[in-house]
């Protein structure tokens, strides 16, 4: 068996689901799967039930976290236009002030353009901003940003044209930085007769291969990859109106191994942007005696059945993959090892416990 050793991931984007949708997810199995997944630190979105918008809902959802998370973790700020004049105040607390331009799971929106103005403007400057745009709304966030004098990440990029734009931004000089999933690197909309209607409604949809291909032309462009793990229970995802979302966390690291073997990117490349680049985008702090150890040869077939996350499904169903993660040491503890996670509830540690 072949061991290679890497630095403990990052993942930048995720949904945990706790609090107010704990039968899809929660901080105790979505931790696990992270761990599973070689993923030492995950950020949370704010798109709850209550979203996390303000004072008193990032405290209840600090204190659920900090009960059971197993890995490390930060949580993302939603933005809303009824929090325009406080979130600000919260930003020590938070890994990032999350605003949704476009449709998503979830109640929040930002469906005006002063909220978006007013928000840029007044949160710190040297804080992440993150945006869920698609089309049209990727211009508008990186304008916006750069009137405003803020640096912008754009989240889940899956189509030519926005990666291009962003491309094009970054050569301007203008201050954005993006990421991509990993399936939008290998899912395109013509997989959809293949995993069922309702398992393939992700958002961003999924695109075209001419999608696909210019994403993997551009990764010059792209600062970070993450998994938008986002799961939904199975009689949702089949259900008549299905609800957007993959789980994703562990089925990623084969994904973006697949990419290196394919010569698209380097292993160097890689740990840049699952592991250097989100943690200086994000400002966290170094883990400490953390490492994954994972058999790159190993190839296994893909089970939800077999997977941590409590959605117990994967649009990568009965997919062969290569590359499995084998040990996880979390700031010089075992957490994780041959398909067992070690970690308890509760092991995990806030990125920004110290301003918590």
């Amino acid at each position: 068996m072949t061991t290679l050793k890497l630095p403990g991931l990052i993942d930048g984007h995720v949904h945990l689901r706790e609090p107010g949708a704990t039968h899809k997810e929660d901080y105790v199995t979505g931790t696990a799967a992270a761990l599973a997944g070689g993923f030492t630190c995950v950020l949370d979105m704010p798109n709850n039930t209550p979203p996390i918008t303000n004072a008193e809902t990032l405290a209840a959802k600090q204190h659920l976290a900090r009960s059971h998370a197993r890995c490390d973790y930060g949580l993302h700020l939603g933005a809303g236009a009824d929090n325009v004049q406080t979130a600000q105040a919260l930003a020590p607390q938070v890994t990032g002030l999350k605003l949704y331009l476009d449709q998503t799971f979830g109640p929040l929106r930002l469906d005006d353009l002063a909220s978006l103005v007013q928000h840029l403007e007044r949160w710190p400057a040297d804080r992440p901003v993150l945006c869920h745009a698609e089309g049209r709304t990727v211009a508008a966030c990186i304008l916006v940003a750069h009137l405003t004098g803020r640096q912008v990440h754009i989240c889940h990029v899956s189509r030519q044209d926005e990666i291009e734009l962003i491309r094009r931004a970054k050569e301007k000089g203008l201050n954005v930085t993006c990421e991509v999933t990993p399936h939008h690197f290998f899912l395109t909309d013509e997989f959809a007769n293949t995993i069922g209607f309702g398992r393939s409604e992700v958002r961003p949809r999924l695109a075209q291969e001419a999608d696909r291909q210019a994403l993997r032309s551009n990764l010059e462009a792209i600062d970070c990859f993450a998994t938008d793990h986002a799961p939904h229970t199975r009689a949702e995802k089949d259900a008549p109106n299905p609800p957007p979302g993959f789980p994703g966390l562990e089925t990623a690291l084969p994904l973006y191994l697949e990419l290196v073997r394919e010569g698209v990117i380097s292993i160097e490349q890689l740990i840049d942007r699952v592991v250097y680049n989100p943690r200086r985008l994000f400002q966290l702090p170094d883990q400490p005696e953390t490492w994954i150890e994972i058999d790159p040869d190993e190839d296994w077939i893909v089970r939800g059945s077999e997977l941590q996350t409590r959605a117990k499904w994967t649009p990568f169903e009965g997919w062969t993959m290569r590359g499995r993660v084998r040990r996880v040491m979390l700031r010089g503890v075992e957490a994780y090892r041959a398909g067992e996670v070690l970690a308890p509830p509760g092991f995990g540690r806030d990125v920004r416990a110290s301003a918590s």
